[in-house]
């Protein structure tokens, strides 16, 4: 049974940092492609950031380069997500998620962890 638990999130001062994690088990996790989502209150769930499977390749959405880092320890099976400069526009709840396809432009993940609140004060 494939698990993704997600942790770090709370609450912050705009301007502020946070690092989340997602500890994966279940599946085989250097093989995975991984990713961060997040879905603020009314939105749709969007794309955050996203890691091969040897994290030689990253992917960011436009809202986000420049100030969160993703990255992933394969002997830990877990990935992380580096937020700075947080702003009120961040607050959500941000998932992680998981598929053995290789990443692309079209990549859809198969696993989904139950989520972590992050909120940004202003």
């Amino acid at each position: 049974q494939v698990q993704l638990v997600e942790s770090g999130g709370g609450l912050v001062q705009a301007g502020g940092s946070l690092r989340l994690s997602c500890a994966a088990s279940g599946l085989t996790f250097s093989r995975n492609t991984m990713a961060w989502f997040r879905q603020a209150p009314g939105k749709e769930r969007e794309f955050v950031a996203a890691i091969s499977r040897l994290g030689r390749t990253t992917d960011y959405a436009d809202s986000v380069k420049g100030r969160f880092t993703i990255s992933r320890d394969n002997a830990k099976n877990t990935m992380y997500l580096q937020m700075n400069s947080l702003t009120a526009e961040d607050t959500a709840v941000y998932y992680c998620a998981a598929s053995y396809k290789y990443y692309s432009s079209t990549w859809s993940p198969d696993y989904w962890g139950q989520g972590t609140q992050v909120t940004v004060s202003s």
